[in-house]
């Protein structure tokens, strides 16, 4: 009931404040949880993939923004639990893939940092692992909008892509093989660049890229 009220509350402000579009929604699957992956513009992208979709979602957040007791616990309340950017704590992935499990959205902003320029960048695999982890669906999503900064009344686009089936990538709780998570994540950063840049790039499954540590 709270995470529903929040939801509505945030949908009626969103929507006044910015010219909103949504496309893709037919793409969301129904009576699955998923996880959604999207490029990071800005702080509203969490509230904006959620209030566009109505579904009941969990969060990664930022340790910092758990500081403040109230605030904290406000976005625990919604979802959110926090994360240590560049610890690579396994707690966090157990803690995404056991929310998945249990029915709820998961939403992941892949490329770690919000983009400056707009453009969508290559990702890490951390999402890749919990989709790995507990064979979900991968939702592709794209946040498009003009300039560097949301204004008031700015047009925003959300777009829905496609889901990503990822049975051959389950693995459940053995050890995940590297260079099939790299392939998972290209394949979804690839779609995400689709949406946003409306161009294509090739993954590329080379041995360097395999060896990459994210």
């Amino acid at each position: 009931m709270l995470y529903y009220l929040a939801l509505g509350l945030a949908k009626a402000f969103f929507y006044l404040k910015y010219n909103i579009k949504v496309e893709g929604k037919e793409n969301l699957p129904e009576n699955q949880a998923a996880i959604f992956v999207s490029n990071h513009r800005t702080y509203a992208d969490p509230p904006l993939i959620a209030i566009c979709s109505w579904r009941r979602f969990s969060f990664m957040a930022k340790e910092e923004l758990f500081k403040n007791k109230l605030f904290g616990g406000l976005i625990r309340s919604l979802g959110a639990f926090p994360v240590s950017r560049g610890k690579g704590d396994m707690k966090v992935i157990d803690t995404a893939v056991e929310r998945v499990r249990s029915g709820q959205n998961l939403a992941v902003f892949p490329e770690g940092t919000r983009s400056k320029d707009g453009k969508v960048g290559r990702g890490k695999t951390g999402a890749a692992l919990i989709a790995a982890k507990c064979g979900a669906p991968v939702v592709p999503a794209g946040i498009i909008f003009e300039g560097e900064k949301l204004k008031f009344r700015t047009k925003i686009k959300v777009v829905y892509g496609k889901p990503i089936d990822t049975a051959q990538y389950y693995i459940g709780d053995a050890e995940p093989d590297p260079r099939k998570l790299v392939k998972l994540k290209n394949l979804f950063m690839n779609e995400i660049k689709s949406i946003v840049e409306g161009d294509t790039v090739v993954p590329s499954l080379d041995d360097t890229e395999s060896r990459e540590e994210e």
